[in-house]
């Protein structure tokens, strides 16, 4: 989707069409969780903190989030996938890869079929989405915003290797800005500079992602479209409208926070071993402390004792503006593996 959180905010307010619009965050304090259109030509996106944003905008709408609302035009977004094939992988509530290979319509066009589904979502649910179309997922991905807002680009097969020459090495998934810098100071400018780095260099530099790299330059990605992807990890954070600089302060918020968590554990039926606390203090520090234990939980008593631990492991560096708990090594991973062990013959 185009702006997901800001486009549905514009479309329930008409009020906000055409304006510069931010979701989360206000003038004093909180980051930006999404920006629309308008205001992205001002350089204000998400991760950007409010105090920030205004300055950049200063006729800049702020608008709380409502995830409620977010949930709900997803799952109708995602019906219309469903029309058209079940192998739907969603990445986030606003993006999904689709395997259109067999299709419902039989339709033998995933570029028709992507206009189709665009065309669908405006009219049935009112904004506007952006497609990726080409032989495999990180070439769609990539392809996917090109021509951001409303529009979309195919790759064809026969251009796959052309595309990736040329391609910019920022443009890349799955190249972050540090990556990126760290390849500009070995000359590594587009596609077709990586792709001239042999196999061994790339992996002495970045190490698996080398490997990867090395790969995804020539047109390889054997991944596949996976309709029931597993959660790695459950968190829940909260930004304070006022600086915590103290601990009993900070336990009270760790109180409010393992409690949500939990809620969102016990829902969904999981639990995890590993509890990391996550901390931004004031300077936009962050810092996190883990510990992983020996038997899975989703208990508020006890996440919050696990928190609370890995709390007073060092002393505050500065006031804290960030709290976050989250669980990993989940029990989600247990039973992917006995599900794959119930399909061997014995």
């Amino acid at each position: 989707m185009d702006a997901f959180y800001a486009s549905v905010e514009q479309m329930d307010n008409p009020l906000l069409k055409g304006k510069p619009v931010a979701v989360g965050g206000n003038e004093i304090r909180g980051v930006v969780s999404a920006a629309s259109y308008e205001a992205r030509k001002f350089g204000v996106r998400s991760a950007l903190s409010g105090v920030l944003a205004k300055k950049y905008c200063p006729e800049l709408v702020f608008v709380k989030p409502r995830f409620d609302r977010y949930k709900e035009i997803s799952q109708k977004i995602r019906k219309i996938f469903h029309d058209y094939t079940d192998l739907v992988e969603p990445l986030s509530l606003d993006e999904a890869y689709l395997d259109v290979t067999q299709n419902k319509k039989g339709n033998p066009s995933a570029t028709l079929i992507a206009q189709e589904i665009r065309k669908r979502i405006f009219e049935e649910v009112g904004i506007t989405a952006s497609a990726g179309i080409s032989v495999n997922k990180f070439i769609a991905k990539v392809a996917s915003d090109f021509n951001k807002p409303n529009g979309q680009k195919t790759v064809n097969p026969d251009d796959v290797i052309l595309f990736l020459e040329a391609l910019p090495i920022g443009k890349f998934y799955g190249v972050g800005k540090v990556t990126r810098d760290k390849m500009y100071q070995f000359g590594i400018f587009t596609g077709l500079d990586l792709k001239q780095k042999p196999l061994d260099f790339l992996e002495k530099h970045f190490g698996k992602s080398g490997v990867y790299y090395y790969y995804i330059v020539r047109g390889i990605h054997n991944s596949e479209v996976k309709p029931s992807r597993i959660a790695k990890s459950v968190a829940t954070e909260h930004t304070f409208e006022e600086n915590l600089t103290s601990e009993v302060f900070m336990e009270k918020k760790l109180e409010s926070i393992a409690g949500e968590l939990e809620r969102r554990l016990k829902k969904h039926n999981i639990a995890g071993k590993t509890v990391t606390l996550k901390i931004k203090y004031s300077d936009f520090t962050l810092q996190t402390r883990s510990k992983t234990l020996p038997y899975f939980i989703s208990d508020k008593a006890l996440l919050l004792e696990t928190a609370k631990e890995l709390l007073y492991q060092e002393k505050m560096k500065e006031s804290v503006r960030l709290l976050g708990i989250s669980v990993n090594n989940l029990n989600t991973e247990i039973k992917k593996t006995v599900v794959v062990q119930l399909k061997f013959d014995f």
